[in-house]
């Protein structure tokens, strides 16, 4: 079977199989959520959160939002706004809705992240000898959106073997090879690794020059928290499993290190930026104002009010940001990663941060039929 027959028996599929599931009502091209419609009032801390700050943080992700139909309209406003009339631009031209789960539960789980800083080198020594690969020339992506707009969502990610597409190498194969193009190199594996999950970072080279570098590409295998694996075998508790203990253990079990990284198979391609971390909607990330969300719950671009706690002081963090970024591991209705920004600080934050959350996306008002499942 040639390549292009096969891609059209896996779309083919696709169709056939969504068409003959149970059709359920949903909100077109917006969201699969639950969604309850809230007052202002019930949105506790929105009234005394820095409304300016949110708007400048839309404003900017306007840039690239007008590429989605349903904020075109609302990012016109938006700019023809003064930034003293924040709260009015979000009260007037939006309705909130609580997310609910399926069994109309109102919390989930708050999750953080960070930009980390690695050192590096342009050429491998013996020190800086863990490269920040490119994207390989032989990934193959295949996107079927253009063609069947209900697999939007669908990408094929492999290569081509003879006239067969297989699966595209696992973590342990990519990092058996010394044959793909890397940006640069760097002196410490797990911190690479905390790089892939994180999905950009800083790195600083031997003579102070800090480079950016970003998610470029994916090559297709599932995420696999290796920490889940630590907690089943004992090693982490539940209550202790945290960044920085998946870190400290894996420091203390250096003959464990390549067997445990490679349980995630899954495994990030970067590009050297000028722009610091960079969202999948396409902007620059601003600490503490942008999530990283599911957007089949909630879509990129839209601004999202977050009730959490600290994770260092249980204060509670009530505040307006934005849906700018996605990760293999934020998956579910609610359900959000919170950018803490760059450094040390931000970095202990992240590794801790596993709150209790509630979630309200804000819905512009010339968006119709929204479907509140919920009632009460």
């Amino acid at each position: 079977m040639s390549f292009f027959k096969a891609i059209f028996l896996f779309a083919l599929l696709l169709v056939l199989f969504t068409g003959c599931a149970t059709k359920v009502e949903q909100k077109p091209h917006l969201s699969k959520a639950n969604l309850q419609e809230v007052s202002w009032d019930e949105m506790a801390g929105f009234e005394k959160d820095n409304l300016e700050l949110s708007f400048e943080v839309f404003k900017k992700a306007c840039t690239k939002s007008k590429r989605y139909e349903n904020l075109k309209d609302i990012c016109t406003k938006a700019n023809q706004f003064e930034i003293e009339n924040s709260k009015e631009f979000f009260t007037q031209y939006f309705t909130p809705y609580k997310l609910l789960d399926e069994n109309n539960a109102q919390e989930g789980l708050i999750t953080g992240y960070y930009e980390p800083i690695l050192n590096g080198s342009l050429v491998k020594t013996d020190v800086y000898k863990y490269p920040i690969y490119k994207t390989p020339k032989d990934i193959l992506i295949v996107d079927f959106g253009s063609l069947y707009p209900e697999l939007k969502d669908y990408r094929l990610r492999g290569k081509v073997i003879g006239n067969k597409v297989v699966p595209y190498d696992s973590r342990e194969e990519i990092e058996s090879q010394n044959n793909l193009e890397a940006i640069c190199y760097v002196d410490d594996k797990v911190d690479l690794f905390f790089l892939h999950i994180q999905g950009s970072g800083k790195v600083k080279l031997q003579d102070g020059t800090i480079i950016n570098v970003g998610y470029a590409q994916q090559n297709g295998r599932g995420y696999y928290p290796v920490g889940r694996k630590l907690i089943e075998e004992g090693y982490i508790s539940q209550e202790d499993m945290s960044l920085q203990a998946i870190r400290k253990w894996l420091k203390e079990n250096p003959t464990q290190i390549d067997e445990t990284l490679n349980l995630n198979e899954s495994y990030i391609f970067f590009t050297q930026s000028e722009k610091t971390a960079t969202g999948s909607l396409g902007v620059p990330l601003v600490a503490n104002r942008n999530l990283a969300v599911d957007r089949s719950y909630i879509p990129l671009g839209f601004p999202v009010f977050i009730d959490t706690t600290n994770p260092l002081t249980q204060i509670p963090i009530q505040q307006l940001m934005v849906a700018a970024d996605t990760g293999g591991a934020i998956k579910g209705e609610i359900r959000a990663d919170f950018f803490f920004g760059n450094g040390k600080k931000a970095e202990k934050l992240a590794g801790i941060m596993k709150q209790k959350g509630s979630l309200y996306i804000l819905i512009p008002n010339n968006i119709k039929n929204i479907d509140t499942k919920s009632e009460g």
